[in-house]
């Protein structure tokens, strides 16, 4: 059941309402700092601190003018407290914001995010979206800015990138609307409806998940929901509940009794939680209240939210906060999340398994070698991202690749089996010479092939798997109270011991932007398995088991966080 106010005026004054915008606001003394403030400058309104300010970067990030777009809202919008409203300087620096994307592009409308001649699509769509929505907030038509944007915009429309990313293509939608929104051009409008297809066409309507490189990712799934309830919010285009509606249902899985969401058993490995589309989606869906009132009451005044804080990515949630204060629902849960009984929920196309007990609430990836992640209304009580050793060469080996596992399900048993290779973990770095190379290969074969130059890289460093000869099995028993991982590995006579075994709490080996940021879970130790490792070594197959216990407790949203309420 939902609760609706009956009148707007209700939803307005509500006191969970402002905690998005309190938050919002606590981050504008930084993008204060992150701007080029001066006016005679050559990068006035440039973002990229790096770049204007240190000067240790050789070339502007485009991704970094979609900070604009704070500013633009905290100077438009009548947040509660919000000393930024109506304040004339803060409209000047989201307009020289918005104007630096323009003068420092490409003359094609592209723009670069992590090296020369990138064009970037993500960096591309963010600051385009970032930009346009600027400009509807405050009004901007100077013909220099609309021609820039269409400019942006006709490159979008001729141009997508290698991998699957539907964030970016949902994004891509909602940029060109806005567009569509500020020229009147119908060309935006149907290619905003040609990305949301590609996006229709990467989605699993069975299980509700949209598709992130080689798997589900909840975190980044919470923001293509954003961008398509915003969307749907601004064209009315009913098709999009369709989409949305089963994508709110799978995200819901994944909010946790602490308020925490999402984490490593994504496809991505993110923590990310944009609350909007929560708040667009909470009239037409129950559980996007529940979603949106968990974040409330318990991920922000319990600092239980992820955190994303560095100069390039601080913005990404701070103007997703503002609009949700903005699109604040008067639909809110009747009940809380955490009142849900227990349930169990296997998606066996993510391959991903949701076992919720009185006790604890768990998720387990199957698609990456078993990565588990128990949470309890207390807090994170057990995080596994899988097993990680070192070899007598050096070699260092991990079971966390999303790879064609085996992988069995016994749901009535509750018990969860998956065993596959090992991989070599990827650790490629920058030095010196290869950046001198890599600043080459940009300016060249770089500069007129940038899909093919990225489409390598994403080999490299994401998709690209070096399997070892080291095999593991890892099996998963669920009870009300605890549950049981048993650990098994396995390899040849001839290959090198392994000088260190663990279990990560934390471990991941691709690269994602967004990764390795901060969750209360990060801070769970890891755990040694020497006997598992000593057995390995000595027989060349070996088994340790891990017990995690939970005591009982209530899961009710006023309980305490206490560390004597769960034994490890």
């Amino acid at each position: 059941m939902t609760h609706t106010f009956s009148m707007s005026t209700e939803a307005d004054t509500h006191p969970l309402r402002r905690r998005y915008t309190d938050e919002a606001l606590r981050y504008l003394p930084r993008l204060f700092q992150m701007v080029d403030r001066n006016p005679y400058s050559e990068t006035y309104g440039c973002f990229d601190r790096s770049y204007w300010h240190y000067r240790t970067m050789d070339f502007p990030c485009g991704m970094c003018q979609e900070f604009c777009l704070p500013l633009a809202l905290a100077y438009s919008q009548p947040f509660p407290d919000n000393p930024y409203h109506g304040v004339e300087r803060v409209r000047e620096l989201a307009l020289a914001g918005a104007d630096y994307a323009r003068r420092s592009s490409h003359p094609d409308g592209s723009c670069d995010d992590y090296f020369p001649f990138e064009r970037a699509l993500g960096a591309l769509v963010f600051s385009l979206n970032a930009c346009a929505e600027t400009a509807l907030a405050l009004d901007d038509r100077r013909p220099e800015i609309l021609e820039f944007l269409a400019r942006r915009a006709d490159y979008l429309r001729a141009h997508n990138e290698t991998g699957r990313l539907t964030n970016h293509q949902a994004l891509a939608a909602l940029a060109l609307h806005n567009v569509y929104l500020l020229t009147g051009e119908n060309r935006f409008r149907d290619a905003s409806a040609a990305f949301v297809d590609i996006a229709r066409s990467w989605f699993h309507p069975d299980e509700g998940w949209f598709q992130e490189y080689e798997g589900a990712d909840p975190g980044y799934q919470s923001c293509t929901i954003s961008f398509l309830a915003r969307l749907f919010k601004k064209s009315g285009d009913a098709a999009l509940l369709d989409l949305l509606n089963p994508a709110v249902d799978f995200c819901w899985h994944f909010m946790h009794p602490d308020g925490s969401y999402a984490g490593e058993y994504g496809s991505r490995n993110t923590y990310h939680f944009y609350p909007c589309g929560f708040e667009v989606m909470a009239p037409h869906n129950q559980r996007a209240a529940q979603i949106a009132d968990q974040f409330l009451t318990r991920a922000l005044p319990a600092r239980t939210r992820y955190f994303n804080d560095d100069d390039r990515m601080c913005a990404h949630y701070l103007y997703d906060w503002m609009l949700a204060w903005a699109d604040f629902s008067p639909v809110r849960a009747d009940t809380p999340l955490n009142s849900h009984p227990p349930f169990q929920k296997y998606f066996p196309g993510a391959r991903i398994y949701v076992e919720k007990t009185a006790q604890y609430h768990a998720v387990l990836s199957l698609a990456k070698g078993g990565v588990l992640k128990i949470t309890t209304g207390a807090g994170p009580l057990y995080s596994d991202t899988g097993l990680i050793g070192k070899t007598h060469d050096q070699q260092v080996v991990v079971s966390h690749m999303i790879d064609e596992h085996k992988v069995t399900a016994d749901l009535e048993a509750h018990r969860l089996c998956v065993s596959g290779l090992m991989c070599a973990r990827k650790q490629k770095y920058a030095a010196p010479l290869t950046q001198i190379v890599f600043r080459l290969v940009n300016m060249t074969l770089g500069r007129f092939a940038p899909n093919f130059l990225r489409a390598m890289l994403q080999k490299i460093l994401i998709t690209g798997k070096s399997r070892t000869v080291y095999r593991f099995t890892r099996e998963f028993e669920f009870h009300p109270g605890r549950a049981l991982i048993t650990n098994r590995m396995s390899k040849p006579a001839v290959s090198p011991p392994l000088t260190s075994l663990h279990i990560g709490s934390d471990a991941t080996s691709i690269y994602v932007a967004n990764s390795n940021v901060y969750q209360r879970s990060v801070l769970l130790p890891w755990r040694e398995l020497p006997v598992l490792r000593e057995q390995l070594n000595m027989a060349n197959q070996g088994q340790e088991t891990v017990l995690v216990e939970c005591g009982e407790h209530n899961d009710d949203e006023n309980m305490p966080a206490k560390k004597s309420d769960c034994a490890r």
